[in-house]
């Protein structure tokens, strides 16, 4: 008998599908009140998750989803930082 192990599923903000936690990305509001991008997926702070496409951070800037997930207000400029986060 194999056991499978169970792969840790996380939902997108933006389109508000279940993917893999690997192929999202993690965008934090640190202690400190920052909001990052993280890279490691270890950083301490509220976390939400994001598809790595540009129409889920346009979708998610639209509805306010990041900001509900994160319980702060994100400014434009931070879309901007993440969006060319996300680019590149």
């Amino acid at each position: 008998m194999v056991i499978q192990k169970k792969t840790p599923q996380r939902m997108c903000v933006g389109c508000q599908e279940m993917k893999n936690k690997k192929e999202l990305l993690r965008i934090v509001r640190t202690p400190d009140d920052d909001i990052i991008l993280d890279s490691t997926g270890k950083k301490s702070g509220r976390g939400a998750y994001l598809c790595c496409n540009e129409q889920c951070l346009i979708k998610a800037f639209k509805e306010k989803r990041l900001e509900r997930s994160l319980k702060r207000v994100v400014n434009p400029e931070i879309y901007e930082q993440l969006r060319s986060g996300i680019v590149t």
